[in-house]
């Protein structure tokens, strides 16, 4: 394994916003295809929502499926160590109110290995 400091925090911006694009595109391949074979997402310290790789592609073509206008915006980016928060805005639909949710993206070397979400 890479020490954290050996990756930039750049490029590891860079990854989280590959995310982001993949997501609104709704790729659900290529956003897994940046994670780790045993990355989850989850609540900000609590439940797993979806977990390992496989766990996430579904979990995501099934809310795309559900919401094909959903979009996120990147508000604001930071990157400390092995973590990336995203501060975003997501609507469901064109026509759906947003809401405001901060992603926190922990790497292990260049894949994203966990996404919490606050809500």
């Amino acid at each position: 394994m890479a020490d954290a400091q050996q990756i930039p925090a750049a490029n590891r911006i860079a990854t989280a916003h590959a995310m982001i694009e993949r997501y609104n595109a709704q790729d659900a391949d290529g956003y897994v295809a940046l994670m780790t074979d045993g990355a989850c997402e989850a609540t900000y310290r609590g439940a797993v929502l979806r977990e390992g790789r496989e766990g996430v592609r579904s979990g995501l073509k099934a809310m795309f499926a559900e919401f094909p206008g959903n979009r996120a915006e990147i508000l604001a980016s930071y990157a400390l160590g092995d973590t990336v928060v995203l501060h975003e805005k997501v609507a469901r639909s064109p026509e759906a109110e947003p809401f405001e949710v901060m992603s926190i993206y922990s790497f292990s070397d260049d894949k994203v290995d966990r996404v919490e979400f606050i809500r």
